[in-house]
């Protein structure tokens, strides 16, 4: 007779079995069928002619290239702007989508690394990437550091503590003048060569790609899948031998390198930086911009947090009042700032809270789950409108 076997050698190791993030929500099932489903010349045409669209509305449209129509310099730095929110919001996914930590203070990782890229430039006078790399490293240390000290706090708790980290770095690390100019705020020029509005979106569109690359990568690595795994059930995750602390720390450092690089950016987009912009109503916009864009979605995430970024400026609401007047006949700015006496600044984070309960309740993906089916389909899949169907929000084992 053989010796039983021992039900751990027999286990599958998770952290290679384990289905990409992608993959598990965004992608179709995948049967005989949809395997040997090609595409006719005419459905390649289509979908060619929509990515080349795509294409010039990302890179062309903004700087007046082959456009009908003309963007001023204020539109081109507010899409340069969207660009910077979207590092943001991939940053916040890493926590919120593949770890399940909801973060409150979020803002102060940006923020630190803001002010460290002005400071490296300004009183160190070294070069501005130089000091992107340093806001970046500063971003992923303090991440470290905030998520050791958390590591047995989950849920509530930990987004208790990431709010009060927040608060005492808008308290203490924000009040230093040195560090932050004081009442006037601290200078951010940019580098030489971009330094115009439309060069600069360039730049903050390509650190975005990079941004978008190394995300993508992360979700397809075995510390994607053990995150993955993680999210789910850490005790499950744990007895197939994840190290459930190492690959929360990772989530932790990839959230805060992304969210350094994105401070670096946003302080060199606005040139003079305040301390009064990282506050905790940047923190609940960024949150919101997050889930309303769809977790564990790159695409989602990016739409909604660039949405969430023109809204906040004020210049979808410019990009919208021509409609408005002539359709509608009503000044949907005069409505708001005169009719309901609601500020421009805040028009954000009264629109979060109805399209976060709209998403909670219709569409738990966000706008992933409501772009999937063209996603796919621009993909070379066939169209399925229930591509991409999400049934609950989840963050950290709790079902919304």
């Amino acid at each position: 007779m053989s010796a039983p076997t021992s039900p751990s050698s027999e286990a599958p190791d998770a952290t290679l079995d384990l289905p990409t993030v992608e993959e598990e929500l965004w992608s179709a099932p995948e049967d005989a069928e949809s395997e040997r489903f090609r595409p006719s010349r005419a459905g390649w045409f289509a979908r060619g002619a929509l990515w080349a669209v795509l294409a010039w509305f990302v890179l062309a449209f903004p700087v007046n290239f082959l456009s009908p129509f003309t963007l001023g310099v204020s539109d081109v730095s507010a899409a340069s702007e969207a660009a910077i929110f979207a590092i943001v919001g991939l940053s916040l996914n890493v926590l919120l989508g593949y770890a399940g930590q909801i973060s409150l203070g979020h803002q102060a990782f940006v923020g630190i690394g803001a002010f460290t890229s002005a400071y490296v430039v300004v009183n160190l006078d070294l070069a501005f990437w130089f000091a992107v790399a340093v806001a970046s490293t500063l971003g992923l240390v303090q991440a470290a550091v905030l998520g050791a000290i958390s590591l047995r706090l989950t849920g509530l708790y930990f987004a208790l503590v990431t709010l009060a980290f927040g608060s005492f770095a808008q308290q203490t690390i924000f009040a230093i003048p040195k560090l932050t100019g004081g009442e006037g705020g601290k200078e951010a020029p940019r580098p030489a060569l971009f330094d115009s509005d439309y060069r600069y979106y360039f730049l903050c569109l390509a650190f975005l790609a990079v941004v978008l690359f190394l995300d993508w990568r992360l979700t397809r690595s075995k510390a994607g899948r053990a995150l993955m795994a993680l999210r789910e059930n850490p005790r499950v995750a744990s007895s197939y031998g994840i190290n459930v602390k190492a690959y929360t720390l990772i989530a932790f450092a990839v959230s805060g390198l992304f969210a350094g690089l994105a401070g670096a950016l946003m302080a060199h987009h606005d040139e003079v930086i305040v301390a009064q912009k990282f506050g905790f109503n940047l923190a609940l916009l960024f949150v919101l911009m997050t889930v309303v864009g769809g977790l564990r979605s790159r695409s989602g995430v990016v739409i909604g947090s660039a949405f969430f970024a023109l809204l906040g400026s004020g210049h979808l609401l410019e990009l919208l009042e021509p409609l408005t007047t002539n359709v509608f006949r009503f000044s949907l700015h005069d409505f708001l700032t005169g009719t309901i006496g609601l500020p421009i600044e805040f028009v954000a984070l009264v629109v979060g809270p109805i399209l976060l309960l709209l998403t909670i309740t219709k569409y738990p993906g966000g706008i992933g789950q409501q772009i999937a089916p063209i996603r796919e389909w621009m993909l070379g899949h066939r169209f399925d409108i229930h591509a991409g169907k999400v049934k609950e929000v989840e963050v950290d084992d709790v079902r919304a």
